[in-house]
């Protein structure tokens, strides 16, 4: 009995083998066949040629596929991508008069804060100035000056006794 496993397994061994040697064998034949396969393979131009004839061929198929509207489905179409496209511009442009205002208000608003404090500081910046006028002016300079300010005199004398005139004249009626 043991002979006869031991031929059974002799047997077994014998037919792995030849499976195995089929297989590489197959293997060096599928090679050889690919090796002449890419020799038997066409050109670069021909293969594009036929890809590029194959690409239109399907091209036209699909076309012939394609459904166009009737004209009463694309003027409609038309008049609704015009009516959103006039409600999108309407809307753009209230937010953009909306915040155009609110920039110049906050503008406004800043300029209030600094027109006060500019007033102050100009005032305070003119009395230094008019200061040093007065020191560097020359004697002829300080003599227009005084005309000037006799000149300002006199017209405030007027002015007040024209006023007192006419206060006077209505006051005896």
């Amino acid at each position: 009995m043991a002979d006869k496993e031991k031929k059974a397994a002799q047997g077994s061994k014998v037919e792995k083998a030849a499976t195995d040697e089929s297989k590489a064998a197959a293997k060096v034949a599928k090679a050889a066949k690919g090796a002449d396969k890419k020799s038997d393979k066409p050109n670069f131009f021909v293969r594009a040629g036929k890809g590029t004839k194959e690409f239109f061929r399907h091209f036209r198929g699909e076309s012939k596929k394609i459904v166009w509207p009737d004209a009463k489905t694309v003027l409609k179409s038309t008049g609704i991508v015009i009516l959103v496209v006039a409600v999108a511009a309407v809307i753009i442009f209230g937010i953009d008069r909306g915040l155009g205002a609110g920039v110049t208000g906050l503008k406004s608003l800043a300029n209030r804060g600094e027109t006060t404090t500019t007033s102050a500081v100009a005032e305070d910046d003119h009395d230094h100035d008019h200061d040093a006028e007065e020191a560097s002016t020359t004697g002829a300079d300080s003599s227009k000056e005084s005309t000037t300010k006799a000149d300002s005199s006199e017209k405030e004398t007027t002015a007040a006794k024209t006023t007192e005139s006419k206060e006077s004249s209505t006051a005896a009626e």
